[in-house]
């Protein structure tokens, strides 16, 4: 009763950000994103009769009350599902810094999903670990998949058709690049994302203005990424990250994420554009101080030596589109491959 489970973080495109239905972890809107390469974080779970109740490690270290609680919340749905009774060991750890906004939740959830339905002796298709995933953190449901994904927020009210769908995969815009800022001093979240955006849904005068905007913007924002056009794309994933940061800032009491080093990253790529008299770079974030700022191959040398010489960026990392789910050892059953199984699960 034992599995491990990689999976990478994803970096949304078009953001979510407040749920309809917490207790079925149902979005408000349909959400774009990326699965990362070179990021990721491994976790095993393990089901022990013997144990006398969870035990939690992340990245060598005891897990604290709250991010406990999260996990063993959980297995607590995975043992339902199961019909397991035993206590688990879980040994997670990243290979980048958490809970700064590098989406360390995404690729956490979706690793504990993979390796606990596993250990629990549960085949579950591709979509039904997005499902399963998203009641750990929404954006993990994301991250079960890799290259471009789709979380459709559905309509039902039970959840049913609220799960992710991969677009394209990772080779499919092969020169698109992700230049991560890392900024010196980036905060750890007081506050859980999860908590934080429904502030954001009961306070900020301009949500409701968002939420109508954003299926059309996320539309032009499928069809860009499918005609590999940053002309289009670049646009409008600053046009969507500015409004994701725009219902954050008139959230009461404002949620600002963002360091005086994070605002001159932006400002640095909203100036090569300008200089270059089109869209060479795109940036956008999450709930956190660090940038992400897409590129081509073709720009990305003068792209990281604008950005590299701002104070206060620690450094630069290059990531690309990434993987999808990976198990170690493979699922048990037909398909069941090293990685997360495909077309005929989802």
């Amino acid at each position: 009763m034992q599995a491990t489970c990689e999976a990478h973080p994803n970096i949304a495109l078009v953001k979510y950000w407040g749920v309809r239905d917490p207790e079925r972890a149902l979005p408000f809107n349909s959400s774009l994103s990326v699965t990362l390469d070179r990021f990721r974080t491994r976790t095993t779970v393990r089901f022990d009769p013997s144990l006398k109740a969870d035990r939690v490690v992340l990245n060598g270290t005891e897990a604290g009350p709250g991010p406990r609680d999260g996990v063993v919340r959980f297995l607590d749905r995975v043992r339902s599902t199961a019909r397991v009774n035993a206590f688990a060991d879980v040994d997670s750890d990243n290979n980048f810094p958490t809970a700064t906004g590098l989406a360390s939740s995404a690729s956490g959830f979706a690793a504990l999903a993979g390796a606990a339905s596993a250990a629990a002796g549960l085949a579950l298709s591709d979509r039904e670990l997005s499902r399963l995933a998203r009641f750990g953190s929404g954006s993990a449901a994301r991250s079960v998949f890799g290259g471009f994904v789709e979380w459709r927020a559905g309509t039902r009210a039970d959840g049913s058709d609220c799960y992710a769908v991969p677009l394209y995969p990772a080779r499919h815009w092969p020169s698109l690049v992700d230049l991560v800022v890392l900024v010196e001093g980036a905060p750890v979240k007081a506050m859980r994302s999860s908590e934080a955006m429904q502030w954001t849904v009961r306070s900020s005068p301009q949500y409701a203005r968002r939420q109508a905007e954003l299926p059309a913007r996320l539309a032009k924002i499928r069809r860009a990424i499918g005609a590999r056009d940053p002309d289009r794309l670049f646009p409008l994933v600053m046009e969507e990250c500015d409004s994701f940061r725009e219902v954050c800032e008139t959230t009461v009491p404002s949620l600002d994420y963002l360091t005086p080093t994070s605002r001159a990253v932006l400002a640095g790529v909203r100036e090569l554009n300008r200089k270059a008299g089109r869209p060479v770079a795109a940036y956008t974030h999450d709930a956190g101080a660090h940038v992400h700022v897409f590129t081509l191959d073709r720009h990305l040398g003068r792209v990281r030596s604008r950005l590299a010489g701002i104070p206060g960026v620690e450094r630069t990392l290059t990531v690309r589109p990434g993987p999808d789910l990976l198990f170690a050892p493979p699922r048990p059953g037909p398909g069941g491959r090293g990685r997360a199984r495909s077309s005929g699960s989802r």
